[in-house]
């Protein structure tokens, strides 16, 4: 039996199916994997051009659309395969992708999950946002990663070739051993979409296992293809569920304090929006925050671990560090 599903949730995505699956199927060695497109409710003709123009991938249709996180768990709850890679429909893989994941995580059974080095489609040359050489997190919840500042992406010059630990593996190429990803609950449908990738590697670190990157793979993310960063719909989902990762994976004393002070910063940030005129993402920060306080009440046991204070660069306010220090640069 074939030892890795690699699969794509897809919504309302024929387009990006006919321009990424090639080189998915193109690129991943059939004889350790099998590409599996969970359709999760298209209405639009996802469902006939997987039918019509890849009648070699394996697929599972979903009658509605779960979202991000509980598509992913479904499929994984129906799928029996040793390792999972949750693939995002608009990454373009490149030759041999698939090997160092797989050759990394047999030689090091106490790793539950890694990514591969993700670059930008668009400037082929650039780190990509959504993950880049491997994610980490600050001591109030901001992600940022090797390659990838806030907005400020870098160029890749090598510099992060090396494997090594991270916080957080990307959702847009996240590789994963399926028992664990089960074990810790999976990602969390609470969330819908964003951010849930880094709460799972958080619930993924207290269960005691590693998450590193392997840059001896790379792929090209193209970024936004769900969701654009000018939506206010995508800033509403990260300002609520970066509030619901950091209260649900913070020890409760330690967890009010820090989430005080990320308040603050979201105040900073909603104040910078209404002064630029973005009434609409403003908005959208207030929705979040209310949402969150009816949210969190779902949540009802917490760990004993703060990993904020524990976690290599996670000590790190990089609010500070980008906005006052001028760095820019992840070293």
């Amino acid at each position: 039996m074939k030892k890795i599903a690699v699969i794509i949730l897809n919504w309302n995505g024929a387009d990006l199916l006919r321009k990424f699956l090639p080189s998915v199927c193109a690129h991943t060695n059939a004889d350790i994997a099998d590409v599996i497109v969970v359709d999760n409710g298209s209405d639009d003709n996802s469902v006939e051009v997987l039918k019509q123009e890849f009648p070699q991938v394996k697929t599972l249709l979903f009658p509605q659309n779960y979202g991000f996180a509980a598509g992913y768990n479904k499929a994984l709850e129906m799928l029996d395969y040793k390792y999972a890679v949750l693939l995002n429909s608009d990454v373009e893989t490149t030759p041999h992708w698939l090997e160092p994941l797989l050759e990394f995580a047999e030689g090091n059974l106490d790793v539950a999950a890694c990514q591969p080095k993700i670059k930008s489609l668009r400037k082929r040359e650039e780190f990509e946002y959504a993950g880049a050489a491997g994610g980490f997190i600050d001591r109030y919840g901001y992600p940022f990663c090797r390659g990838r500042i806030f907005n400020t992406l870098e160029t890749d010059r090598g510099q992060y070739d090396d494997i090594c630990d991270i916080f957080w593996a990307s959702g847009a190429a996240l590789f994963v051993r399926s028992e664990i990803y089960k074990k810790v609950g999976g990602l969390d449908p609470s969330f819908f979409a964003h951010m849930e990738e880094i709460d799972l590697c958080w619930r993924i670190h207290l269960a005691g296992y590693r998450i590193s990157v392997v840059p001896q793979s790379t792929v090209y993310h193209l970024g936004g293809a769900s969701l654009d960063a000018a939506n206010p719909r995508k800033t509403y989902l990260n300002f609520r569920n970066n509030l619901l990762m950091l209260h649900k994976n913070l020890p409760c004393k330690e967890g009010k304090k820090t989430l005080f002070v990320r308040r603050l910063y979201d105040t900073l940030a909603f104040v910078r929006f209404a002064l630029l005129g973005q009434f609409s993402h403003a908005r959208a920060i207030l929705r979040a925050h209310n949402d969150f306080r009816q949210m969190r009440k779902r949540y009802t046991e917490f760990p004993n671990t703060d990993l904020l204070k524990t976690f290599p660069e996670s000590g790190r306010n990089i609010t500070i560090d980008y906005f006052l220090k001028g760095k820019k640069r992840f070293r």
